[in-house]
Order: C-alpha cells, then sequence, then structure tokens
C-alpha cells in the first residue's frame, strides 16, 4: 500500500500575545498557543525556505546557538512559562513561527505567492539584534530586527510580543507588494505602512480564540463559565474595557515599541476632525499619527460587527449567552477582516495610495469573492465607520463605494491573453494599444513601465473561485518648477523655477479569467489637484529641500510614534 501524502501544515508553540498577557486564577500563566506554519525541512536556525533566523546579538557581539527543529517535532510544547522566556533558542521559534504564519495568511488572501520586497528568497530576522527599545524591518539588510531592553520585571523582548513581531513582518510583505509605497507622497501614503502594518498585526492576534478569550473574560469577569451576561459585552464594554485593558495589560514598556497604537486607536472617537486635519486636530496630519484612524476606523467595524452577532445569537437563559459561540463569532469576524484588509491591496494603486483609494479597493475585493454579505454585513459597516472617521471611498457606485468598470471599446484583439497572465511585455502592449484619453488615459510623453504581472486565484468562504490577473503599471514625468503651469499643475509658493521634479503617476489592472479588463485602478501623472497638493505638501516639510536620500527609515517612524512627536516637533523628510 502507498504511503500516506506528507503533512502541509504543522503547529509550533508561541506566545498568543507577549508575556506581560497573564491568565487563569491569579493570572500566574502566559497566554500561549499554536499556530500553524507551512511544513517544511528546517535546517538549525531555524532556517527555511522564506525564512532564516540568524540570532547574533550586535550590542554585546554574542551569537545564540540555532535551534533544530526536526519536521515532527515541537520541541517547546511541554516546557514550563519561565523555561520558555528564559530560552533564546524559544525566541527563535516564534518568530519564525510567527513570520511564516503572516506570510501564509498573506499567500491566502491573495491566492498566489508572495516576495520579500529585496532581491532574494530568504528574510533574515535576528531576535536579539540589538540592546534598544525597537524593531523594524530594514530592506538594505534583508531582514527583521528585534531588540530587547531593561524594563521593571526584567529584559524586556520584542521577538516575545505576537503583534510587533507580525507588524514587522507586515512592512516586509506590503515592501513587496507595493514597492512605490515608500515614495514620498501624501500624508496618507506616508501612514498607510504604520497603519496597515497595525491593523494586520490587531486582527491576526484577535483571531486567536485564545485571545478572543481573554477580550471577553475581560469583560464578563475571569472564568471557565460556560455562560456570560448579554448585557457585559456590549460595543462600548468591549472597547472601553476589554480591549483598553488589554492595551494596559501589554507592559507600559513595549509602550516604547509600539507607540500605543491600540490604546489610542480605541480611543478615538468617531469624528471627521481627524482626516479633515484642521484646528486642534492639525497633529494628525504627522503620518505616525494618522495611520491611526486608519485602524480606529477597521477596529470600531470589528467591535460593531461582533456585537451585532453577539446580539443574534439568542439567550439561553434569562440574559446569558454561550461563552464558546461568542468566543467563535469574535475569532471568526476577525480572521475574515484580516483576509479581507489583506486582499484590498490588489485593488489599490500602486502610487500616491489615500485612505479613500484603499476603502474603494476594501469594498470591491470583498465584493468580487464574497457576492453575498448578508450575514456580518462587513462591507456597510466598514463604509460607514471610515465615513464617520471622515474617509469617504474614492470611487462611488450606486452608493457601495465600489470602484467604477473601465470604458467600453478596449482593444484586445492585438495582444494574448495567456501571455498576458505572466508576461509584462505583453501587458505593457495592452497598456500601450488603449493609452488613449477614452481608453486607459495615459500620459504619453511620461517614461511607462509595467511593474508586475501577477496571476491569482481566490477562494471565498463559501467555496467560490475567482481568477484574476492583477498589473501594475508606473509612470514618471521630469519636469521643471516652471513647467508646471503647462500641465495645469500649481507650483508650490517660493519653489524656484529651476527646481527639477519628478511627478509620479500609475495605475492597477484586474483582468478577469478571460483576459478581459474588470478594473482600471488609476491615479494619472497630470491630475493637476492631486499632483499640486502632493507637491505643495512635500515642498512644506522639506523634501525637496534636503532631497530623496533624506527619506527617513522606519525604525526612525517607529521612535517618532513612541515619543508622540507633534506639529511642535513636526516630522520631515
Amino acid at each position: 500500500m502507498r504511503s500516506p501524502p506528507p503533512p502541509r501544515t504543522r503547529q509550533l508553540t508561541v506566545l498568543a500575545q507577549d508575556p506581560s498577557v497573564r491568565v487563569g486564577k491569579g493570572r500566574q500563566r502566559i497566554l500561549r498557543t499554536k499556530v500553524e506554519v507551512p511544513a517544511e525541512e528546517l535546517r538549525p536556525g531555524p532556517w527555511g525556505y522564506r525564512v532564516q533566523v540568524v540570532d547574533y546579538d550586535a550590542s554585546t557581539d554574542t551569537y545564540y546557538e540555532p535551534l533544530h527543529v526536526g519536521l515532527d517535532g515541537d520541541p517547546f510544547a511541554e516546557k514550563t512559562d519561565r523555561e520558555l522566556l528564559a530560552d533564546p533558542a524559544f525566541h527563535g521559534q516564534n518568530v519564525y513561527a510567527l513570520v511564516m504564519r503572516t506570510l501564509a495568511r498573506f499567500e491566502f488572501a491573495l491566492g498566489r505567492r508572495v516576495s520579500w520586497g529585496f532581491n532574494g528568497h530568504h528574510l533574515q530576522v535576528a531576535p536579539h539584534a540589538f540592546a534598544d527599545a525597537n524593531a523594524f524591518y530594514s530592506r538594505d539588510d534583508h531582514a527583521l530586527l528585534f531588540g530587547y531592553f531593561p524594563g521593571s520585571a526584567g529584559a524586556v523582548f520584542t521577538c516575545l510580543s505576537h503583534d510587533v513581531v507580525v507588524h514587522e513582518t507586515t512592512h516586509a510583505l506590503l515592501d513587496g507588494l507595493r514597492e512605490r509605497y515608500n515614495d514620498p507622497s501624501s500624508p496618507d501614503q506616508a501612514a498607510f505602512h504604520e497603519g496597515f502594518a497595525d491593523v494586520v498585526a490587531l486582527l491576526s492576534v484577535f483571531a486567536l480564540p485564545q485571545v478572543a478569550e481573554v477580550l471577553i473574560d475581560r469583560v464578563s469577569g475571569d472564568g471557565d463559565r460556560a455562560l456570560i451576561a448579554a448585557s457585559s459585552v456590549t460595543a462600548d464594554a468591549l472597547k472601553r474595557t476589554s480591549l483598553l485593558g488589554l492595551a494596559e495589560e501589554m507592559g507600559q514598556e513595549l509602550g516604547v515599541v509600539r507607540g500605543n497604537a491600540l490604546r489610542r486607536s480605541v480611543e478615538l472617537e468617531p469624528s471627521r476632525r481627524y482626516y479633515e486635519s484642521a484646528g486642534d486636530f492639525r497633529e494628525y496630519q504627522e503620518p505616525h499619527l494618522r495611520g491611526e484612524i486608519l485602524v480606529a476606523a477597521i477596529l470600531n467595524a470589528f467591535v460593531l460587527i461582533w456585537t451585532r452577532r453577539i446580539a443574534r445569537l439568542g439567550a439561553i437563559r434569562g440574559n446569558l449567552l454561550d461563552r464558546g459561540l461568542v468566543v467563535e463569532e469574535g475569532a471568526t469576524i476577525a480572521d475574515t477582516l484580516l483576509t479581507m484588509t489583506i486582499r484590498a491591496l490588489d485593488y489599490a494603486p500602486p502610487v500616491d495610495l489615500q485612505f479613500g483609494d484603499y476603502l474603494s479597493a476594501l469594498l470591491t475585493s470583498d465584493t468580487e469573492v464574497r457576492p453575498d454579505d448578508s450575514r456580518y454585513e462587513f462591507r456597510a459597516t466598514l463604509l460607514a465607520s471610515f465615513r464617520a472617521y471622515g474617509i469617504e471611498p474614492a470611487s462611488d457606485v450606486s452608493g457601495k463605494g465600489t470602484w467604477r468598470p473601465p470604458p467600453e471599446g478596449l482593444r484586445y484583439d492585438r495582444t494574448h491573453f495567456e501571455a498576458m497572465q505572466r508576461d509584462p511585455d505583453e501587458v505593457f502592449r495592452f497598456v500601450w494599444e488603449n493609452r488613449q484619453p477614452k481608453a486607459l488615459n495615459l500620459c504619453d510623453e511620461a517614461y511607462s513601465r509595467v511593474l508586475s504581472v501577477r496571476p491569482c486565484v481566490r477562494i471565498g468562504p463559501d467555496g467560490f473561485v475567482l481568477h484574476e490577473t492583477v498589473a501594475e503599471y508606473f509612470q514618471i514625468l521630469e519636469v521643471s518648477a516652471g513647467e508646471l503651469r503647462d500641465y495645469g499643475i500649481r507650483k508650490p509658493a517660493d519653489m524656484p523655477d529651476a527646481e527639477q521634479l519628478r511627478v509620479f503617476g500609475g495605475g492597477t489592472l484586474i483582468f478577469d479569467e478571460y483576459g478581459r479588463l474588470k478594473f482600471h485602478v488609476t491615479k494619472n501623472v497630470l491630475d493637476r489637484a492631486r499632483q499640486s497638493e502632493r507637491l505643495d505638501y512635500l515642498w512644506k516639510y522639506g523634501y525637496f529641500q534636503k532631497g530623496a536620500s533624506a527619506f527617513r527609515r522606519i525604525s526612525n517612524i517607529h521612535r517618532q510614534r513612541a515619543v508622540g512627536t507633534t506639529l511642535r516637533d513636526p516630522e520631515d523628510w
């Protein structure tokens, strides 16, 4: 008889949050869990086909012995909490498993393999990289670098925080998916990297049933009771008591690294004033604070959907609900929202992203995969939540906020469908043949290049399979400031006419399984209003005076979040 096929996944022990979150009687136990990661033959490190853990401490010049993990084993399954915290080898397994789990979640949501943002297959991860209260992704080093620092109860290791590891991994993945999102642009694009990484990190944590149990127990009382009071799990209770309580418990020390994103985002009461950045809210023009608006909009939608589902569960006896069902619904909603937020990247423009663009991408991509949204009403809730914070969809078809279909009359007779699923040159021919104003409306004078072509297979929760091809193109127009008026673009006040500028544009093309264009998500290089606003913003914040080489690193963004920078000490380029 033939032997059964080897398993495609395996389970490894990780911390479900970080060591400061304790559960059980007296809250003595660390909250841990097992996560599924792709099964692979690991070299010592762990070192797999996409992630290599290199445990070198540059501050003390110490190289820790690499961890050996067999294909079937989990060396830390039976270890005590004290042993886990004290063992550098477990720290290495924790980061390896969480990075691989995050990569797998992105590939599941997008329906394809996802590359890193550098030339190479291995992302190197250093769990004890330096003695500093910081953690960041470095494209130049092909690495995630996690620091450690002294805390009130001993050393604090950022590599043991679930959401910090996922946050930094998301930076690396987003860099590979949208390389132009690091370009100097609008405050929204500058904020998106941080805000999106926070959203993915927090939803990844909340999607774990163990964490959902902690949230519910914080509002209904600790314990293993099968029933909880319906009156204790309201939206206000979850936001004010449970989420904020968890944020506080996650450790004041780690607030230095996180910038207290979870706490601040929950506290942002719905208001259009944050996004408009007027009056007393001008500080939300700063990228590291502006990202919290995006987090608040999505987290509030998560809480509203969850409480609405709780209300529909129905009481078992009097005012009592089944605790297990409440927890299950919360984890399911977080997991579905996580998939939605990642999948939306494929429907977002490749340059100059604004929150309204991301909202339309979120609504459109979900509509394509999950036409029936009657059970949870994710899309209507998200649209209302974003609007409550002043974020309107960039496109609005029939009041649903989705992208408009492309114009009629596009030419397909000179391109080959099969080649367009993988060949950038074939896609570029399609773009070139349809560059006219009544088609794709490209600028003939700009340098144009197709950045990527990605065939995808997306699977909805009902088993619905959607085949698509996602392609992105990019345009650059080089002009002097004095020539801007020839294109109808307003020059920033006091900018010299001789100043040399690059004006960016581009678009995302979504093709169906028959090679027909479904959506053209465009940022026209000659959009007068957008380019005028972008240049004003960059001129005001000193980009042209300092040059592109002064673009701040992600590590510096984290520092500015930690110290709570405001307009009195403005973030600049």
